[in-house]
């Protein structure tokens, strides 16, 4: 179309749809021309066998990439997963190595150069994984609109998105599309930048700032809001590393605002249930067998009675990790909790400060971009 605007299937996108694919498509062509260091915020460790698959993909594909978070949610085996807003496709090919030949990865993006780079290299990572089929496909189309793009409702296991959701000027949408592609007991697990609070119209209408992944950030108390409108489990915080600009231009222009790379974890589970109960975990999930650190709250130690409330009884038994999970006695120990379940509320920004004071931690989280080293 003459004003830049293209359209799927009912859904038109806006002018900031333009902008930000003229910005990862004509002014980002690598890493090094980020203007701020939202998407090389420093990594936490990582495991062994997580950084083993990243090394097996592609340099093109990890140079053209931009990202907030490591985005690897445990139990993959044989599920399919979904990448909104894959770009060149790193996290894609990446998990591609963790479903398995039995499992699949779709990634979604609506930044033609960005999915041409990933497409290319199709071939050679299954040569490379050494897959006799491809288990990873690319699609054109929008975070907002998946349907619209073909993929179908209830089909998904998991979704992940790293760092894009905040790039989207309607983030219900993207949160009700994610939930209609999920099957019930599935997870949206996805990394993101969050503000301090909700940002002025100036920023958020200024360009560099949104294609930085600044202008677009979201309140994170507005998240919790969103995604129980949508229908979605109060979201679970997983990790939180605070963001610095270092770029004094920016800076100016961004005020008193601070700013939170973020990593959530979302349920389509049913809602209301209220009894506590003790569960053991099995210690069978790879890379967390000892110790499976669920979110910033909770860590199940491998063979270790631990109650929980009706909210994450849901979670672990409505779930993927079913399986991973027993009750302490035979028939179940569940019993009313005596109200409502404590608050799973946790503030990003005290969790990132106390963890900067603390010291790194030993989950994955932050930032995994080639400037930081980690790749």
């Amino acid at each position: 179309m003459a004003d830049g605007k293209s359209c799927a299937k009912g859904f038109c996108d806006s002018s900031t749809h333009v902008d930000v694919k003229d910005y990862y498509s004509k002014v980002l062509k690598s890493t090094s021309d980020l203007k701020s260091n939202v998407c090389m915020t420093p990594t936490q460790p990582i495991p062994a066998f997580i950084r083993d698959a990243l090394k097996k993909v592609h340099p093109e594909v990890t140079a053209k990439y931009y990202g907030c978070g490591l985005v690897v949610p445990e139990c993959l085996e044989g599920c399919r997963i979904l990448d909104l807003g894959s770009g060149s496709g790193r996290d894609c090919y990446m998990l591609s190595q963790l479903v398995g030949e039995k499992g699949h990865v779709t990634g979604i993006d609506m930044t033609e150069d960005q999915l041409k780079v990933a497409q290319t290299y199709v071939d050679y990572h299954m040569k490379e994984f050494g897959f006799k089929k491809p288990n990873v496909d690319f699609v054109q189309g929008y975070i907002e609109s998946l349907t619209d793009a073909g993929l179908e409702k209830n089909s998904y296991d998991i979704i992940i998105s790293n760092c894009v959701v905040n790039l989207s000027p309607d983030k219900k949408r993207v949160l009700s599309e994610a939930y209609s592609v999920l099957k019930d007991g599935g997870e949206l697990y996805f990394s993101d930048v969050y503000s301090s609070a909700r940002l002025t119209e100036e920023i958020k209408n200024h360009k560099v700032l949104w294609g930085e992944c600044i202008g677009g950030a979201l309140w994170w108390k507005d998240l919790l809001q969103l995604a129980e409108e949508v229908g979605f489990s109060p979201p679970r915080l997983v990790t939180a590393k605070i963001i610095t600009i270092d770029n004094k231009e920016l800076e100016a222009l961004l005020g008193g605002f601070r700013f939170v790379s973020a990593t959530y974890r979302l349920f389509k589970v049913p809602k209301g249930n209220t009894k506590s109960c003790q569960v053991i975990y099995n210690g069978d999930i790879r890379g967390v067998e000892n110790s499976f650190p669920f979110d910033c709250q909770l860590t199940f130690k491998a063979n270790e009675v631990v109650k929980v409330d009706g909210e994450m009884v849901s979670i672990l038994t409505g779930t993927r990790f079913a399986s991973s999970f027993t009750c302490q006695s035979p028939g179940g120990s569940c019993e009313p909790s005596g109200g409502k379940p404590e608050s799973s509320v946790v503030d990003p920004f005290e969790l990132a400060d106390r963890e900067d004071q603390q010291g790194p931690a030993s989950t994955t989280g932050g930032c995994c971009s080639t400037k930081s080293g980690c790749c």
